[in-house]
């Protein structure tokens, strides 16, 4: 089972950080996605990190590339 750390992206449109759309910084093991949309099908926690807040959680992620969209599952779906 893996860690994630979501962040609301604060560069979005910035060159190399997605268009304005993707407003999801995606943090898996310290590898970084960004995304416009998540679901989370588990349980998940609020971390603090300096003055922001993070969405945590535990769990296996799919990325939907036609929509940019991360999935995070209890389960790992092959």
């Amino acid at each position: 089972m893996n860690k994630y750390l979501i962040r609301y992206n604060k560069t979005k449109g910035q060159p190399g950080r997605g268009s304005h759309d993707h407003v999801w910084r995606v943090f898996e093991n310290g590898r970084e996605i960004l995304a416009k949309h998540f679901v989370l099908n588990v349980r998940s926690w609020a971390e603090q990190e300096g003055p922001d807040y993070n969405v945590a959680c535990e769990g296996y992620m799919q990325f939907f590339h036609d929509t940019d969209t991360v999935v995070i599952n209890f389960e790992k779906i092959v």
